[in-house]
């Protein structure tokens, strides 16, 4: 255990920052799990209109430094990778 008291702050620190990346990246977890679920159940248009808050999961866990900004743009375009491959096969077109 740290001694110092800059060093037994800097474990708080690292232990609150550590709790709330925690809670960032599980909310976004959530939101990518029901995406891939309404996917997986063929509910394109659905997952379709919800894209844009998926966006905005990714792009506010980037922007509170869970997730780098190259990772983001990954997963963002992976997203959408799927969902136009699902739109393409799916018996439910729009």
């Amino acid at each position: 255990m740290a001694n110092h008291e800059s060093a037994l702050k800097a474990h708080r620190q690292s232990v609150a920052r550590a709790d709330r990346n925690r809670g960032n990246r599980s909310a976004l977890r959530t939101a990518l799990k029901k995406f891939a679920t309404q996917l997986r159940d063929g509910k394109v248009e659905d997952a379709r209109k919800g894209l844009a808050q998926l966006y905005a999961a990714v792009d506010k866990a980037a922007r509170k430094k869970a997730l780098s900004p190259n990772a983001a743009a990954r997963q963002k375009s992976r997203l959408t990778k799927r969902l136009n491959r699902a739109f393409t096969t799916s018996p439910e077109k729009a």
